[in-house]
């Protein structure tokens, strides 16, 4: 048997934190997802999906995502009954996610009025003055120049000497 799921969406609200009684946390929230085509009219609909996710990574959804994050999901889908206050019963089917990824800067989330600063791949950028270490100035690196996505790296025309063992075929 086989029960995977995998996500990549838009939160439609802030994430809802709770702790059951024995003080473990669970966040809910809804992830809006894009079908990959458009209906008649030309529009792009979406799926609106709920996910529960436990434990230590629940405070972290709950911390660290807000309504309009973008998040990956990782889990398997579970259906779930309970008696509603009018006596029916009530099936709910969501994601127990496994793993939620973080998918771009909280900075870009939040309008980019954090003072976080991330270049166009979504990295953190070098530190320029070492001396805000708590090391003081004994970890001298260089800054790493990350490569963009449009550039070639071996453009340079130079001979690659790659030996047979490091081939993975």
């Amino acid at each position: 048997m086989m029960n995977r799921v995998i996500l990549v969406g838009r939160l439609t609200k802030d994430p809802e934190l709770r702790y059951t009684p024995n003080g473990v946390a669970v966040a809910s929230f809804t992830l809006a997802v894009n079908r990959s085509f458009t209906n008649q009219q030309g529009e792009r609909e979406a799926d609106f999906i709920n996910c529960v996710v436990w434990r230590r990574p629940a405070e972290n959804v709950a911390n660290f995502l807000k309504k309009g994050s973008l998040a990956g999901v990782d889990g398997r889908i579970q259906t779930r009954s309970y008696e509603g206050q009018d006596g029916k019963r009530v099936y709910v089917t969501e994601v127990m996610a496994e793993s939620v990824q973080f998918l771009e800067p909280k900075s870009q989330s939040q309008g980019q009025s954090q003072g976080q600063n991330f270049d166009r791949g979504g990295n953190y950028p070098s530190r320029s003055n070492e001396q805000d270490s708590p090391f003081g100035n004994q970890n001298q690196r260089q800054p790493q120049r990350n490569t963009r996505l449009d550039e070639d790296p071996f453009a340079g025309g130079g001979q690659i000497d790659i030996s047979d063992d490091d081939l993975p075929f």
